[in-house]
């Protein structure tokens, strides 16, 4: 932070935040008497044997919160972890801050994993941070590099929602917000840099209070679909030519840019409604009957 920490007191009581999540601090013990602010608790965790990195988290001081140590891991990760008291009629929320430096090693992101992994088990979580994964489309679900594939496995199997959706670092988006519950963040703002920083501040809201939220997510309605079309598009098409010379993963991105192309033409999408949202695409009419039936049969 160094010479932000003004601008970020400013900031933090201009604009009356309950929560500051920064990655790359840099504090170490000569820090330890400057980085406190007035209103709000401080979460830190330091880089440790070597210069830079470093995240902190500032709660105000009016949530009742608590840092959770998440795993036994041996390996270190930038991440800290910390439950907010819900008010009367809402639950807990679980808030996470994570830095992952761009050469950081597999055994390190393991780590990670497995804390994202833990924390998802919380009834609403929100992890935030730089993630440094600047090759992955969100919009595709799909990513170059091999480590970017890992983390968007994570985020799947988690069940993880990413929602920032403008570029955070000089045209790329580094900077996420990650939950496991649809509506939970919202009202998500880019507002221009801290101090030098070249990264863009986001700003979000979590909505505390439960409530019906209209979705603004498609998905695929299998029952429309033309299968007869979709088989006819991807046979014609020279596949042997198409892929001739071609590593696995550019064929991988050939082969799923036409998949793409077909499934646009041939299934339409649809609305996703609340009272659908748990049940899998396959679970039919037809069969939902079956079922009930069986279960009559077994009283």
């Amino acid at each position: 932070m160094g010479n932000k920490q003004e601008d970020l007191e400013t900031c933090a009581h201009l604009q009356g935040y309950d929560l500051i999540g920064i990655t790359e601090t840099w504090w170490d013990s000569s820090y330890d008497w400057s980085v406190g602010m007035e209103g709000y608790r401080l979460f830190r965790k330091d880089r440790q044997g070597r210069q830079g990195g470093g995240i902190a988290l500032y709660v105000n001081d009016q949530l009742e919160c608590m840092e959770l140590h998440l795993g036994m891991d041996e390996e270190p990760t930038e991440s800290l972890w910390v439950r907010i008291k819900g008010r009367a009629g809402a639950g807990d929320i679980v808030v996470g801050i994570c830095y992952r430096p761009p050469d950081q090693g597999d055994r390190a992101d393991e780590a990670l994993y497995r804390q994202i992994g833990a924390a998802s088990h919380s009834q609403a979580l929100v992890p935030m941070g730089d993630f440094n994964h600047p090759d992955i489309c969100w919009r595709d679900n799909a990513a170059e590099c091999k480590q970017s594939r890992k983390f968007l496995e994570c985020v799947d199997d988690n069940f993880l929602l990413q929602v920032t959706e403008e570029p955070t670092r000089r045209g790329v988006m580094l900077d996420l917000i990650l939950t496991n519950k649809e509506g939970l963040v919202g009202d998500i703002k880019l507002k221009g840099s801290l101090g030098c920083s070249d990264h863009e501040m986001v700003e979000f809201r979590i909505l505390r209070a439960a409530r019906r939220v209209c979705s603004k997510l498609t998905t695929l309605a299998f029952s429309r679909a033309d299968f007869g079309l979709f088989r006819d598009l991807l046979g014609r098409l020279p596949w042997d030519k198409a892929l001739e010379g071609r590593g696995a993963q550019d064929s991988w991105l050939i082969f799923k840019g036409h998949l793409l192309q077909a499934q646009e033409q041939c299934i339409p999408t649809k609305r996703k409604s609340s009272k659908t949202t748990k049940r899998t695409p396959w679970m039919n009419k037809e069969l939902l009957g079956k079922v009930k039936h069986k279960k009559e049969a077994y009283r």
